[in-house]
Order: structure tokens, then sequence, then C-alpha cells
């Protein structure tokens, strides 16, 4: 996260950087907090983002700026681990799950801190990430008046049978930068987040079927630490299990550095990516990734790899969905701003269920 200082300069927060942080303590639940010192300083604080369809908790914004852009790492290891994650409540998305609750609560936190609240400017986007409402005010307030919008828009109920097949493209260049579609740990993220959004209209034995370059290329630029995560995940059955080295990396001098000062990301960012690659092999029968450059990329991961989607689709109905599946195309994934694909008579899902 950035912040504005009074004098226009913008100084992108450093969670490593504890001569400009705060210590808040921890919330009733013993999540540690901590705070930019600048925002804690400054007389009024204020969160500008937008709200839209987010597979971590529903939705971008609200307390979510705050809980985890001007924190510290080992509070964002309260909310995304396994122990999180990998919960009911969290597949398929919503707002009522435990991760959003301690956004929500690591951000009051902080307000306590502070002596103060945070003035939350949220704008609701459109497919094409186009503003069509702008919501301001106390962010205890203003997160769900925005989400009336936001459910409208993002939870899309359409689907008449559930579906036994999905099909789509990763790109090499989306959310968290380039390389995301080929570095092996960010395909994962990225194909559970799809699992979370649109785990609602799968059928119990769906198959993922995806297209990548898979060029073999990490991006150690962005994420120089994910060939030695992938070389121990080798000796491990799955993904999380190597949980318990997350805390030894993001230690390590060698990451922290290019975190601080070569624009990396820091080293449990790819833990909490890791650990939600774990929701795809949770829900899935199989997945295939097709036309990769180097399939052993996705192999490695635990994937099927196949030249082309022809051929995954025989493999997929011989070995897991059988002759005649449902088979829905979303050619649009990573492209607009995604939805959450939904039943279209499931009365459990509306603004009383989401909110």
């Amino acid at each position: 996260m950035s912040i504005v200082a009074c004098s226009g300069q913008i100084i992108n927060h450093d969670s490593k950087d504890y001569d400009n942080l705060v210590d808040l303590g921890t919330t009733k639940r013993g999540d540690p907090v901590w705070i930019n010192k600048y925002v804690y300083d400054a007389d009024v604080a204020i969160l500008i983002g937008h709200t839209k369809g987010n597979p971590y908790g529903g939705y971008s914004g609200g307390y979510k700026h705050c809980a985890t852009g001007i924190n510290h790492w080992t509070s964002i290891a309260a909310h995304h681990v396994p122990s999180v994650m990998h919960r009911k409540d969290f597949t398929p998305v919503n707002g009522e799950s435990l991760m959003r609750h301690k956004f929500d609560e690591i951000g009051m936190k902080q307000e306590e801190g502070m002596g103060k609240k945070f003035f939350c400017c949220d704008a609701v986007l459109d497919t094409k990430s186009r503003q069509i409402e702008i919501n301001s005010g106390y962010a205890k307030e203003m997160q769900p008046k925005s989400w009336i919008t936001g459910n409208k828009r993002t939870y899309v109920h359409w689907a008449e049978k559930k579906y036994d097949v999905i099909v789509f493209g990763m790109p090499q260049f989306f959310h968290y930068g380039d390389g995301m579609g080929t570095n092996p740990i960010m395909f994962m993220q990225a194909l559970s987040a799809q699992v979370i959004r649109h785990k609602r209209i799968m059928s119990d034995n769906c198959v993922i079927i995806c297209s990548s370059s898979l060029d073999g290329d990490f991006h150690e630029d962005l994420w120089p630490y994910t060939p030695e995560m992938v070389d121990i995940f080798n000796n491990y059955n799955v993904l999380p299990d190597i949980k318990d080295i997350g805390a030894a990396f993001s230690l390590r001098p060698d990451f922290i550095e290019k975190y601080r000062n070569h624009h990396a990301f820091h080293p449990f960012h790819g833990f909490s990516m890791i650990f939600c690659g774990h929701i795809a092999e949770m829900n899935t029968s199989a997945i295939y990734m097709v036309g990769g450059q180097k399939p052993e990329t996705a192999r490695m991961m635990g994937l099927k790899t196949r030249a082309t989607f022809e051929e995954a689709l025989e493999d997929a109905k011989k070995k897991y969905v059988g002759p005649n599946p449902n088979i829905l195309a979303l050619p649009k994934t990573f492209k607009t701003a995604a939805v959450h694909l939904c039943m279209k008579n499931d009365p459990n899902i509306g603004p009383e269920f989401c909110h």
C-alpha cells in the first residue's frame, strides 16, 4: 500500500521498517496488529480503493485496505493460512468467512490504537473496472453499504445446471505482475481463485482445463524465493505441508533485502499463495494445463499436462467426468473484473448472506 504524506510524497509501506511501525498488541482473537507510523500519527487517515469481487473474503476494499496494506507480515499470517483458508466458510466465496471477520477485527483494532477512525472511500466497479457507485465514510458503516451494489454486480445467479468441466486460459501477466501465469506457485493460486469464485456451480467431480504458456520462468525478480519453495515442496505430499518454514523464509536477510530494496514481494506472500493453491486440489478431480512450453512446471505441482484442449478433454472423459460432461468455457477469465457464479435459483445466496 502507498501512503501520501503531507509534503506530497508517496511512500510505500515497509513491513520491516520498525522505526516506522507501531505495535498495537492483538485482537481479542489473539491476532497481532501493527500499523504504519505515518498513518498512526496523521490527523486524518483516509483509505481509498474499490469494492470489487475478490476470492479472499468476498470483496476488496473496506477494512481489507488497512488489515493487509499497512500492517506486518505476522498479522497477515493470522488469516492467510490453512487454518483460515481451508475452512468450509472460505469456499465458495462469501462475506461471512473467518478471514473477512479477521480483516474487520484487525482494522478496528488499528482504529482503537490510533484513537481515530479510518475515513474510507471505495468505488464499486463494473466488469470493465469502471466506477458505478462511490461510497465514503467511516469504514465500519461504509463497507456494508458498498456491498449492496457490489452483490448485484458480483454474485451472478445464472447457472441452471452444475458443470463437470471448466475451461479457461491463463495469461502470463495479471494480478500480481509479470510471470504470475508461469510461476508454479502463483498459477496454483490463480487456479484456486476460480474455484473459490465458482464452486457453487461446480459438480463434485469437476475438472479444470487451463491453457498457459508455462515457459518455466519463475520471475525471481518478483518472487526470489519460489524456486527454493518448489524444491522443498517436492519432498512433501501436499502444498500446505510446507507451512512450518514460512516464518524462516520471512526472516531470511537475502529475501528481505530484495523485498525492501528491489521491488520483490515479501517472502510470506509465496506461502499465502501456496496455501490458497491447495484449494484447487481440494475441490477438483483433476486439473489439466495445456499448451505449455515446459509442462514439467505444472507436473511438479501435481497437475496433469496435455498438448491440446481436445486431448485433455478426452482424458477427463475417460477418467473423471464420463462421455457427456457439462462444459463451461470462461474466455474472459483474468481479462475483466470477475464475478462469482451462482446457481440460478439458489435461495441461500443473497445480500443477507454475502453481507
